[in-house]
């Protein structure tokens, strides 16, 4: 069953690190004044007051790089682990 999980996502391997970075450095921490719009999402979510849908949309936007820079490190770690 891992081999499945590992062959799944077999798609990041052709994702190059430097556009993974490089995506999470920019539009994960954009807008970088007066805060990253992530950080302020994840404490309105942990304060419970992320409610608007543009809320959650901005959340997703700015999460996703940063979720996709983890996911590529799981796996790499995963690989190499055989």
């Amino acid at each position: 069953m891992a081999q499945i999980e590992l062959i799944s996502f077999a798609f990041l391997d052709r994702v190059a690190w430097t556009l993974v970075i490089l995506a999470a450095l920019t539009l994960g921490l954009a807008p970088f004044v007066p805060k990253p719009h992530l950080l302020e999402k994840l404490q309105m979510l942990a304060a419970g007051t992320l409610r608007r849908p543009i809320d959650w949309f901005d959340l997703v936007l700015h999460g996703l790089p940063w979720a996709l820079l983890a996911a590529k490190a799981v796996r790499v770690l995963l690989v190499n682990a055989r």
